[in-house]
């Protein structure tokens, strides 16, 4: 069972897809928004969950402040239940816009005017990294100034290859899960050097 772990919807459950998606573990995502609530990026942030399966990446952010949250799912069943999570969370936190869109990453990323100040990738773990890379370059083009882009995948993935306007910041492993954190670079702007920590 998938749950909200905090926040204005925390406790609500949501349904996983049958087949097909990989959710987050519940302690990967305890630690990822246990980062992102020390950072103070959360509150009135426009978010981007793209291969949303159920949505619980998404979700968990507008349960905990987002303004907005866009759910991008290819697979028509998965998208089914993305919307009803959406449905069900949207309830509880009837302030925040969450919209769920039945496409492919990279057609949702090119189809859009919008701009995100955090964004999701959790991509099938046989996604290749050729794959990836393009992905993760049209997602530089609608990363707002300074936004976060987080990526998650299997421990044993090579980093992703990331276009010079998404800076490292860090990378962390739990057990056979990773996760990379980028920042957009401000335009114009030198960005700092990246730590690692693992």
């Amino acid at each position: 069972m998938t749950r909200i772990i905090s926040g204005a919807a925390g406790s609500l459950a949501l349904t996983v897809p049958d087949r097909g998606t990989r959710p987050t573990s519940d302690r990967v995502r305890e630690s990822l928004f246990g980062g992102l609530d020390a950072a103070g990026v959360l509150p009135g942030a426009r978010v981007l969950d793209l291969y949303a399966g159920s949505g619980a990446l998404g979700l968990e952010a507008v349960s905990r402040g987002a303004a907005s949250a866009d759910l991008v799912e290819k697979a028509p069943s998965a998208a089914a239940v993305t919307e009803r999570n959406a449905r069900t969370v949207g309830r509880a936190v009837p302030g925040a816009a969450v919209r769920v869109h039945r496409a492919s990453a990279d057609a949702f990323v090119q189809s859009t005017s919008a701009q995100f100040d955090l964004i999701f990738l959790d991509p099938p773990y046989d996604l290749d990294d050729e794959a990836l890379a393009l992905t993760l370059a049209l997602v530089a083009g609608v990363a707002a100034d300074d936004a976060l882009v987080i990526v998650e995948r299997a421990a044993r993935s090579a980093e992703p290859a990331v276009p010079p306007t998404l800076q490292a910041l860090r990378s962390k492993r739990y057990g056979d899960t990773a996760l990379w954190w980028y920042e957009r670079a401000e335009r114009g702007a030198q960005p700092p050097a990246p730590s690692q920590s693992r």
